[in-house]
């Protein structure tokens, strides 16, 4: 019997994994660094930081945050070099074993998503060498997946998008059996659905499960859901909430369902839409922070995450500077759940 389990991300968690912007990276610093500041400042109150920097930045951003009276006691950083900072895609997603929790460092060979992705596929390895990953074991796997192109309920479901997986870039072309058998391998998955429908204009990532819908507490789900029947999304969205109508847990339980308001459509810099998504939370131990767009839905979407997460405290988060790089906050965050970094 497989003991392995995946945890889900409102399970109580010992630190969040950042990357730090830098020149190298394809962020507006200016735009994108008080996000960054402010975001660590957040997350501090509910969990450590995990920051992959580069060297010469560690002393600078120390000093920043520490103006900013930051507790830096809870913010660990770590000179590692990095090309991209979208963490979710290459952070190692962590499994509850007998023996404890190990971190599985999977594939990353995405060059839509990375300048270098052979080079973001080693940071894992480097911070579990500088000992960032204390109390968890490591494996490193030749699978390729994404840690935003799966959700779980942390009871032995799993939700994908097959848009984001099944194509040639991961594991050679692999049927849906084929992945369902590593992934409940691995995972510890009972049950696996593959949505064929949803899409963002403007996604950077194939269609990550983590902008369309998300599993919460309680048996509950939230979705991206579009009401406005001119919009190229609707349909799509719609067949999407129709298969979503059918799913049900491991106990054969139908999920509550709660859409999200639509924000509309937002154009950046190059006149090219950008996939606004409020499905893109973090959840921070008792906290939900949730992406927003300077949109008269934003309020509308924190009130139907207040109802999803009922006790968290829900932050908006603004983040139109995220989605002109086409993702948004939950692709620059990862979870560390609890006994990574310290032993339960």
């Amino acid at each position: 019997m497989n003991t392995q389990r995946l945890p889900a991300e409102w399970e109580p968690q010992d630190a969040i994994f950042l990357a730090w912007p830098h020149k190298g990276t394809d962020w507006n610093l200016s735009e994108v660094l008080p996000l960054y500041e402010a975001l660590v400042s957040l997350i501090c109150d509910y969990a450590d930081v995990v920051v992959a920097i580069a060297n010469d930045d560690i002393e600078p951003v120390r000093a920043r945050l520490e103006a900013m009276d930051i507790p830096l006691e809870y913010v660990y950083f770590y000179p590692v070099e990095t090309t991209s900072t979208w963490t979710r895609y290459y952070g190692p997603l962590c499994v509850q074993t007998e023996s404890g929790m190990k971190l599985l460092d999977f594939t990353f060979n995405a060059s839509s998503l990375s300048r270098l992705p052979e080079l973001d596929n080693q940071i894992s390895k480097k911070l579990y060498a500088l000992n960032a990953f204390p109390s968890a074991d490591f494996e490193t796997l030749e699978f390729v997946l994404e840690g935003s192109a799966i959700e779980t309920d942390g009871q032995g479901t799993l939700l994908i998008n097959s848009a984001s997986l099944l194509t040639k870039n991961h594991n050679q072309n692999p049927s849906n059996t084929e992945v369902d058998t590593q992934l409940k391998q691995l995972l510890g998955a009972q049950k696996i659905y593959w949505l064929h429908s949803g899409y963002l204009a403007g996604d950077n990532a194939e269609g990550h499960i983590d902008k369309l819908v998300r599993f919460c507490p309680n048996n509950t789900i939230v979705y991206t859901a579009c009401d406005d029947d001119r919009d190229e999304h609707y349909v799509e969205l719609k067949k999407m909430e129709r298969e979503l109508v059918s799913m049900t847990n491991s106990e054969g339980v139908p999920y509550r369902l709660l859409p999200l308001p639509w924000p509309g459509e937002i154009y950046g810099n190059q006149d090219q839409r950008l996939p606004g998504s409020y499905a893109s939370f973090l959840i921070v131990n008792e906290a939900v922070l949730v992406p927003t767009y300077d949109a008269l839905s934003d309020e509308d979407a924190l009130e139907v995450i207040a109802q999803a997460f009922p006790g968290y405290e829900i932050f908006g988060i603004p983040s139109l500077s995220l989605i002109e790089q086409r993702g948004s906050l939950h692709a620059i965050t990862m979870q560390l759940p609890e006994g990574v970094l310290f032993s339960c």
